[in-house]
């Protein structure tokens, strides 16, 4: 039995969606993992990680539409203002999403669906270092 981190900084440049599968990926390869589970954590209150279809970007576009309607970025909403418009709206849908997944690795593999990846999803406008840890357990 094992147990590994690794730290991937992201690089945000506002609100969106970023794909760190290959990233991942990479990692698991490079480090022979054969199998156990891999939680994946983001140290941050206004961005979160979710697991997303890969295929169609208009699914990503559609996410980010739907969740500004759910949660708009209006000052007259909210008593925490001081960061900016997008700040409280970032903390609700952070709230509403995963800050962290838990996945299984079988035969070296990552236990993915076909048209599924792992995104950063950014709530913020501006632009952000975020940091994802990533602990497996296993052999």
């Amino acid at each position: 039995m094992i147990q590994k981190f690794f730290t991937l900084e992201v690089r945000t440049n506002g609100q969106k969606l970023y794909d760190f599968t290959d990233k991942t990926i990479r990692w698991i390869k490079e480090s022979r993992f054969k199998n156990g589970i891999l939680n994946i954590s983001i140290q941050h209150t206004s961005a979160s990680l979710i697991v997303q279809e890969n295929a169609d970007p208009d699914v990503q576009k559609d996410l980010i539409n739907y969740f500004d309607k759910l949660v708009p970025m209006d000052d007259s909403l909210y008593i925490h203002t001081s960061e900016g418009k997008d700040d409280m709206p970032a903390h609700i849908k952070s709230a509403l999403t995963n800050n962290q997944i838990s996945l299984s690795i079988k035969d070296e593999k990552l236990l993915l669906g076909t048209w599924q990846g792992l995104y950063l999803f950014e709530h913020r406008l501006a632009s952000h270092n975020r940091k994802v840890i990533h602990h497996f357990l296993g052999e």
